[in-house]
């Protein structure tokens, strides 16, 4: 069984869209539950998902995704963990593709990655997503993992208020558990629309590097909290 763990933080644009999308595009004697766990919506989101007539768990928790997600997964039932990002929209069948692989014995992976936008250079970042290269990885693909080693890591790191989702796939990666499903996610590029390609993907290089080079989670946030927030 698969527990759908979603952290939001004002998303009432999308949350509902995602919310019924789930249902319709899975198995549901394959989902344990649908979490979303809120940050301190201001925007509607919360009466978004109580209105909504689904069955979702709705959770409060302290700001930031890795805290988010981890008070999530405490709560949890699943033998397999889902951190999906509120605008992300995984493949049809999600939940059997995620099971069948886990039963051929990968305890953690993603879906390849499509952005809604025909720009030539996001249409070729979501070709390489294919691939396995750990570059090629982010938490916009959404992150599966077995109860059992999302435990065993001791979850998301909640020192990194950004790249979370980087530090727990580095830790994947590090234990050679980690496939890529040849199956398409779609994503939203909002915040390349918002700030320009260009100008964001150098920033996102930025903290790349930066993290690579030993920068803490604090110097990658003031980072991100000056040029993208």
């Amino acid at each position: 069984m698969i527990s759908i763990i979603i952290p939001i933080l004002n998303e009432a644009e999308t949350i509902e869209n995602l919310l019924f999308h789930l249902i319709d595009h899975a198995s549901l004697d394959h989902i344990s539950e649908i979490i979303v766990v809120d940050g301190g919506s201001t925007d509607g989101s919360q009466a978004i998902v109580q209105n909504s007539g689904l069955k979702i768990k709705l959770l409060h928790a302290p700001k930031g995704r890795a805290k988010q997600m981890n008070f999530g997964a405490k709560h949890a039932t699943g033998r397999i963990l889902y951190f999906l990002h509120a605008d992300s929209f995984p493949p049809n069948r999600y939940d059997q593709l995620i099971i069948d692989e886990v039963k051929k014995g990968h305890q953690a992976g993603c879906f390849r990655l499509k952005f809604d936008s025909n720009h030539w250079w996001l249409r070729l970042a979501s070709w390489l997503t294919q691939f396995s290269w750990r570059a090629c990885r982010g938490g916009d693909q959404s992150q599966f993992i077995t109860r059992e080693l999302f435990d065993d890591i001791g979850g998301y790191d909640e020192r990194f208020i950004i790249y979370e989702d980087n530090v727990l796939i580095n830790e994947l990666y590090a234990r050679q558990q980690f496939v890529v499903i040849n199956k398409q996610l779609k994503t939203s590029a909002r915040l390349y629309r918002k700030h320009g390609i260009w100008k964001l993907q150098y920033h996102f290089w930025t903290i790349y590097v930066k993290k690579w080079f030993g920068a803490s989670a604090d110097d990658l946030f003031v980072y991100y909290k000056k040029h993208i927030c």
